[in-house]
């Protein structure tokens, strides 16, 4: 066997910094041995996009693992805690229902919640999903507190969270976390990419000051221009439009208003949709649309006409293809972030994608002779990532009622993946929704979301309809009681904040 076999790849390279670069160097000079060098390459001519301000409860995994105090991350980034998000006008115009993180009341002789109150609906007994999960009845109070491990078997212990924050502060926080670790930073632009004669593997790139950083094993963190994997081993890209067709996007912040909720809040607009991300110190807003359906200067007069507050900059606008790479590792460059594939930030996945494939580079990390059997499952883990999480995307998009604009009704009456149809179907008979493998998102957030997109099912399990009807009632009450009751418990996620970990305004952190 060649002894390449038995030789790591120790000279690491990373393109480009961001959140999706310094996460990776952060990570992987915590994890990676004193054997290995970290070189990261970045320049302050090329701006990142920064919309990844939301994320979902896996990020703290990322952060305790690295050691990072939760209270001075939160400080440094201006952050604010996030229990779900909210989603307003997409079933119809007027509707709004929350997909909150965690779990939806409990399991009842063996049957999952949700047919338990399923039941409870068909019989006409009313209810709000939203009461039955610490998770959505705590945000409509703008109240916030973290989980008591004390209180074993509360919801009050059960309650899953995940972050606000601005993406440039912590690409800042982790360079100097990383930066104290060994990792080399070289500012500047990349004028050439090397590659070696034969195979194409990527020797090194020369910076336009005429430094040359040469390396075994590259990782592309350079953002949707994909300077590695596109423009130099040219991979190849699957575009998902036909299924997700916004392709643009116009961000703006705005002052802060009371109160500090604690979700993320996505509102439908009639080709596209609104983000509101609020943070300590300001709110991101956003408007994700589709330019076959509008025009730019339309999409900023809305987004600029639906603000909370006072606009704090220029609107700017990006443009992206929705999709993937054909492969997300070729040869010796891995892609990670934005280079890998854009999935809009509907459900605040983009964070969540670059800390999968870190985790994955570090399950498959190379000798230096790179395996292709490695390399292949690396590809086949993430596909199935970026499809499943597709699926739960579109699912927004044409499960609706709406008929008020062409937008809509190409939506609503598009075709969708065999995967999804299935699923789909699953739910709308007997209320079932399966979970594939280790994919993202769990059941109840497919069920928050097809009920909250005005799926009905025909029926529930028939384990649900053999109980007496004033027994389902009676314990579907007493889970909302009890949600209701621990929600009075919890303090204002402003106040909170003000407890814990309140950050510096912006000038003194300038």
């Amino acid at each position: 066997m060649s002894e390449l076999h038995f030789q790591p790849a120790r000279r690491v390279v990373i393109v480009g910094g961001g959140t999706a670069g310094w996460m990776t160097a952060a990570a992987l000079s915590t994890l990676l041995g004193p054997l290995h060098e970290i070189h990261l390459v970045e320049s302050d001519e090329i701006g990142t996009i920064g919309v990844g301000e939301a994320t979902i409860p896996h990020i703290r995994v990322f952060n305790q693992a690295l050691g990072i105090n939760e209270d001075e991350f939160i400080r440094a980034t201006q952050g604010s805690f996030k229990l779900g998000i909210e989603f307003v006008n997409w079933g119809q115009l007027g509707d709004r229902y929350i997909h909150g993180f965690g779990t939806i009341g409990h399991d009842y002789h063996g049957t999952p919640f949700h047919h338990w109150w399923l039941r409870r609906q068909a019989e006409g007994r009313g209810g709000d999903l939203a009461a039955v999960s610490i998770n959505t009845a705590a945000p409509m109070q703008a109240r916030f507190m973290r989980p008591r491990a004390d209180m074993a078997g509360s919801p009050l212990a059960d309650i899953a969270y995940a972050f606000h924050f601005d993406a440039s502060l912590y690409a800042r926080f982790l360079r100097g976390f990383a930066e104290q670790r060994g990792v080399r930073r070289h500012e500047g632009r990349i004028t050439r990419v090397h590659q070696r004669p034969g195979d194409g593997f990527i020797t090194g790139v020369t910076l336009a000051s005429g430094q040359q950083i040469d390396g075994d094993f590259f990782i592309d963190c350079s953002g949707i221009r994909a300077l590695l994997m596109e423009q130099t081993l040219m991979v190849g890209y699957e575009d998902w439009r036909h299924w997700l067709p916004c392709d643009r996007a116009i961000a703006v912040p705005c002052a802060s208003v009371e109160p500090l909720l604690p979700i993320t809040r996505s509102t439908a607009h009639s080709a596209g949709w609104q983000w509101r991300i609020p943070l300590q110190h300001r709110i991101g807003n956003g408007h994700v649309f589709c330019s076959r359906f509008m025009s730019e200067d339309e999409a900023q007069s809305i987004l600029l006409n639906h603000l909370d507050g006072e606009p704090l900059a220029e609107p700017r606008t990006i443009r992206y293809v929705t999709g993937r790479r054909l492969r997300f590792w070729d040869r010796n460059c891995v892609a990670v972030g934005l280079s890998s594939g854009f999935l809009e930030p509907l459900e605040s996945t983009s964070i969540h994608l670059i800390q999968t494939a870190i985790t994955r580079i570090i399950q498959f990390f190379p000798h230096a002779g790179f395996d292709s059997a490695d390399i292949a499952e690396y590809n086949r883990q993430t596909r199935y990532e970026y499809e499943r999480i597709r699926d739960f995307l579109i699912l927004h998009y044409h499960a609706t009622d709406r008929t008020d604009s062409p937008f809509w009704n190409h939506c609503r009456t598009m075709e969708v993946p065999e995967s999804l149809r299935h699923r789909m179907a699953l739910f709308l008979s007997n209320g079932r929704v399966v979970r594939e493998g280790n994919e993202l998102f769990a059941e109840a957030s497919w069920f928050q979301v097809m009920y909250g997109q005005r799926m009905r099912p025909r029926a529930y399990h028939p384990l649900a309809a053999q109980r007496p009807l004033a027994e389902v009632q009676a314990f579907v009450d007493g889970v909302e009681q009890v949600i209701g009751r621990c929600v009075q418990v919890m303090p204002s996620h402003a106040e909170f904040i003000a407890q814990h970990c309140a950050a510096p305004s912006p000038k003194a952190m300038a």
